[in-house]
């Protein structure tokens, strides 16, 4: 979490697209399998609870004070959070929590410990009862912070996030990277054409990729963008996503199995992007807790090798992309990423150009990409 909010959730779109659109489009977000309702992120809520100023000097210590507890047991743990990066998250759900007009003042306070006016009303965004519960959850639970707070800050987007959705990671900020900076600056025309993002989960890459086909599209002309998932929660939190951001007319959400629900655009997409599972099976259990025993298995495992469904896409791609487009996929890393390529060679011969192993913020090697012939 960043410690500034997002100002301006809309984007210049193109107003007037000239490609032909399939019928889906035509109702750009499909509903009727949305049966769940998203949960509102605690910043977004209204600020319609109080409580006096004594009150929440008194939660804040009581939450400083269990942040404090901690110490660096959940690093030598499970590499977890310590209390350093457990009192700077209280810091941010009080950001989260404090409506706007006095958290500074209210936050100063807090900090130095300011008894003046004890009484004064604070206006919060959720009960005092409801932050002693979450709090006690984030850390006796280990539930993540996101959870916690119901938003993730990822690229220039604050996306809800809640139970069943996997949270978007700063690496995978680079599959938008290569959309930029390798398939729309070798290939511009690929802007104006239909993209996919399988395996959805919050909506981050769809919602960022449809972003940057707006910017790099010429003329009127601008690409649209698929967004599949099998979960019915992912479904709905990225459809909210999605409308938030005022792109309901560009990226449709679909719910089904990576390409099952893309039976009406096979052979005619630009691009294809996705972050499935790709930890091996065995590996699940000595995630981080926030991980392992928080974050949907579902967008996880990723079998036996971790390789199950990266092959499944691989298989997948080559027929659902049309000549020259763009395909990326993210891994576990330098292992996985070799051995896609040489399936690719060995099993897909011809079929693509212009292969390469990318590597994340930390020099892992984390992504395969390549162009279909």
């Amino acid at each position: 979490m960043l410690k500034l909010r997002s100002s301006g959730l809309s984007c210049g779109v193109c107003a007037n697209f000239q490609i032909p659109i399939p019928r889906c489009f035509m109702n750009s977000i499909t509903t009727s399998s949305i049966d769940v309702k998203p949960k509102v992120p605690l910043y977004l809520r209204p600020p319609s609870f109080s409580a006096s100023l004594s009150e929440l000097t008194k939660w804040h210590k009581w939450a400083k004070n269990l942040a404090s507890s901690v110490g660096s047991s959940f690093i030598n743990l499970d590499n977890g959070p310590d209390s350093t990066l457990l009192r700077r998250e209280l810091n941010w759900l009080l950001q989260d929590l404090i409506e706007l007009q006095h958290r500074s003042v209210i936050l100063s306070r807090l900090e130095s410990g300011n008894n003046e006016n004890p009484d004064v009303s604070v206006a919060l965004r959720a009960p005092l009862e409801e932050m002693y519960c979450v709090w006690r959850q984030r850390i006796e639970k280990r539930r993540p912070f996101q959870y916690v707070v119901g938003c993730e800050h990822w690229r220039d987007l604050v996306l809800s996030v809640q139970e069943g959705v996997l949270i978007p990671r700063p690496e995978t900020e680079v599959i938008i990277d290569l959309v930029e900076g390798v398939a729309l600056n070798n290939a511009p025309e690929l802007a104006q054409g239909f993209w996919a993002d399988l395996g959805t989960g919050s909506g981050a890459i769809a919602i960022a990729t449809a972003r940057a086909l707006a910017t790099h599209a010429h003329g009127d002309a601008c690409g649209r963008v698929i967004a599949t998932d099998l979960s019915p929660v992912a479904v709905a939190v990225a459809t909210s996503n999605v409308q938030r951001y005022g792109l309901q007319d560009v990226v449709e959400v679909r719910k089904g199995s990576w390409f099952e629900p893309l039976k009406d655009v096979q052979g005619k997409l630009a691009g294809v992007l996705s972050n499935p599972p790709y930890i091996p099976s065995g590996d699940i259990s000595g995630l981080q807790a926030e991980v392992g025993q928080h974050e949907p298995i579902l967008a996880l495992d990723g079998g036996i090798s971790g390789t199950n469904d990266l092959l499944h896409l691989i298989d997948g791609v080559a027929s659902m992309l049309k000549p020259g487009g763009f395909f990326a996929f993210e891994t576990n890393g330098e292992k996985q990423c070799k051995f896609l390529v040489e399936y690719i060679e060995n099993e897909k011969p011809g079929s693509f150009h212009d292969m390469n192993i990318v590597s994340d913020f930390a020099g892992i090697q984390r992504f395969v990409m390549g162009f279909r012939r």
